[in-house]
């Protein structure tokens, strides 16, 4: 009996050391799993951490790109507004210079006219008038002459005097009147200088 007894343990300690074994087999398992799913976690982590920093790269260029395309549209902008403004003030001056002669003429029959109430004195006194508001609303001015120094810039000195009375390169008198536009000038004064 003893010998079946023997044999009887022994196979409850074969079965218990299987028993075991098996779960040290599952424990070793369970453990090589979960540095497995850790391991996977952080590959996990460190991908979504990479894809994070690309992401954030690409809003950084993206946002860079449509910074500087906002200015560029900007600088076009202005640009576009500049060369507009310029050849409107250009296409004034062009207008104003060939009518000039006509201002000159007009100015010339009131000047000449020696009936000052007679209706043709009165009607080319109010065209004169009319043609130097339109003139002036387009941003067009007289340049001022007479007592002026003289300014070669703006004045064209035709005629030099010597005048006592008059102070150095002082204006006298005006031939033909100037004009200005915008700080350009359409048409210089004709002056009389003193020296």
């Amino acid at each position: 009996m003893d010998s079946s007894m023997d044999k009887d343990m022994e196979k409850t300690v074969d079965q218990d050391a299987v028993e075991n074994n098996e779960e040290v087999k599952e424990t070793a398992e369970e453990k090589t799993e979960a540095k497995e799913f850790q391991e996977d976690e952080k590959t996990e982590e460190e991908t979504l951490e990479e894809k994070l920093v690309k992401a954030e790269e690409q809003v950084k260029e993206a946002q860079d790109k449509w910074l500087r395309q906002l200015a560029e549209f900007e600088n076009f902008r202005k640009r576009t507004n500049q060369e507009k403004q310029g050849m409107y003030n250009n296409g004034v001056r062009d207008t104003v210079e060939k009518f000039l002669p006509v201002v000159d003429n007009f100015e010339r029959a009131v000047a000449a006219t020696e009936d000052k109430e007679s209706s043709t004195y009165k009607g080319i006194e109010m065209i004169l008038k009319q043609m130097l508001d339109v003139m002036k609303a387009a941003g067009v001015e007289e340049i001022p002459a007479e007592g002026e120094p003289f300014d070669p810039n703006i004045h064209s000195a035709v005629m030099h005097i010597e005048d006592e009375s008059c102070d150095e390169n002082v204006v006298v008198e005006v031939f033909q009147k100037g004009y200005k536009h915008s700080d350009k000038v359409i048409r210089p004064a004709m002056v009389k200088v003193a020296n």
